[in-house]
């Protein structure tokens, strides 16, 4: 685990998109995408998060309305609006959200006869991402065309993963997925991180699943692990990410460790290049 008093590092390169995704529900994916996010722009990195995820957590849990029928990622996607006419402040500074709303419900439908549509994220990515150190996309919980159009625009995938009995189940599948889209749509895509959620101490599940983990995904996992705690699942509910609803809970801690990571792995990673 890093020192907290150490300085973190510049990140690779400016606007890498890192796809969060797993294909399982309730793993922490949209606590991840928010709570990292915040994190790195509380240590003054610029950072958008895209709302890939028709129920729209990410965007609720930064206190955003997804239910007036304004500009959406929606209206991204089926090319009404450019990305950064959507884009919104949120109450971390640094931290910008481009919203989910119900409408992405029906995107997947609507895309299937456009063109290029599993390049739709990539392309409206393009021309902004140079305004942002990372840009965080938030997956909905499936394989379908959203997550096909995050895929095939990250640079990366992390991908959270719960300490319990079913871990592992599905990953296979989203390895697979991984694989097409290496091979007809993103050649450079690659796993980047892995993160373990949901981890409690005090039982010897969590234990035995967090070392089944890193046997299968090495030095891609975090070392730093996320605690269960009622601190994170009650911070959506009132619009802010933990930093600002309890930045000394756990939860809170072990995020800001997992920034402190990712920055580090980024910079050696640039340095080895």
């Amino acid at each position: 685990m890093l020192n907290g008093s150490e300085t973190p590092p510049e990140p690779a390169r400016r606007g890498l998109v890192v796809a969060i995704a797993n294909q399982k529900g309730g793993v922490g994916k949209t606590t991840t995408a928010i709570n990292l996010g915040a994190s790195l722009a509380l240590e003054g990195h610029s950072v958008l998060l895209v709302d890939l995820d028709p129920q729209g957590n990410a965007s609720t849990g930064l206190g955003a309305r997804t239910s007036d029928g304004g500009r959406s990622v929606y209206s991204v996607l089926i090319g009404h609006s450019a990305l950064d006419e959507v884009v919104v402040p949120t109450s971390v500074d640094n931290l910008a959200l481009a919203p989910a709303s119900i409408d992405l419900a029906g995107a997947e439908l609507e895309m299937v006869s456009m063109l290029s549509r599993e390049q739709r994220l990539a392309a409206a990515i393009a021309p902004v991402a140079g305004e942002y150190d990372t840009i965080l996309v938030d997956c909905a919980p499936s394989l379908g065309l959203l997550t096909i159009n995050a895929l095939a625009a990250a640079h990366e995938l992390l991908i959270p993963v719960q300490c319990e009995f079913y871990a592992l189940e599905g990953l296979g599948q989203l390895m697979d997925s991984i694989d097409l889209v290496r091979d007809s749509l993103n050649t450079d895509l690659y796993i980047g991180n892995v993160l373990l959620t949901m981890f409690d101490a005090r039982t010897k599940l969590s234990t035995d699943v967090a070392a089944q983990i890193r046997d299968y995904f090495g030095e891609r996992v975090f070392r730093t692990v996320i605690p269960r705690s009622i601190r994170l699942s009650e911070a959506p509910s009132y619009g802010e990410p933990i930093e600002l609803y309890d930045r000394m809970s756990p939860g809170a801690v072990a995020y800001r460790y997992v920034a402190m990571e990712f920055l580090q792995r980024h910079r050696q990673q640039e340095q080895a290049r």
